[in-house]
């Protein structure tokens, strides 16, 4: 499998602030969506994936480059979580002309992945 960093806020800054390069973040994102890489049958397992995942994309799409697969992930952070960059981290959000559509598709994936967090542990570290 891929080695991942640690789900944690050092890690949420490290997507915001663009020093984890995009694969990786995908790569998260698809870890915490439920998709495995099984690098024997070079196939991937989604038996952890979620219907409503799997039925849209039986593969892991790519977020920083594809709009539908950022608008799905943006719908389903839960309403109650859709602020946590900005209520938990302090994040300001991007300066304008400093950002483009890649930045607001990191911005969107580090969300998912404290709404994530926020919904596994109930916490964010």
């Amino acid at each position: 499998m891929f080695n991942l960093p640690a789900l944690n806020t050092e890690t949420i800054w490290a997507i915001i602030n663009d020093t984890i390069d995009d694969q990786t973040v995908n790569q998260m994102v698809w870890h915490y969506l439920g998709y495995r890489y099984d690098p024997t049958t070079e196939t991937w397992d989604t038996s952890l994936v979620a219907p409503e995942w799997l039925t849209e994309y039986p593969q892991p799409g790519n977020f920083l480059e594809s709009r539908p697969a950022t608008m799905k992930l943006t719908r389903s952070i839960p309403p109650e979580n859709k602020q946590l960059l900005k209520q938990k981290l302090g994040f300001k959000g991007y300066k304008i002309g400093e950002f483009g559509p890649r930045q607001t598709r990191r911005a969107t994936a580090a969300n998912w992945l404290l709404s994530y967090m926020m919904i596994t542990t109930g916490k964010i570290e």
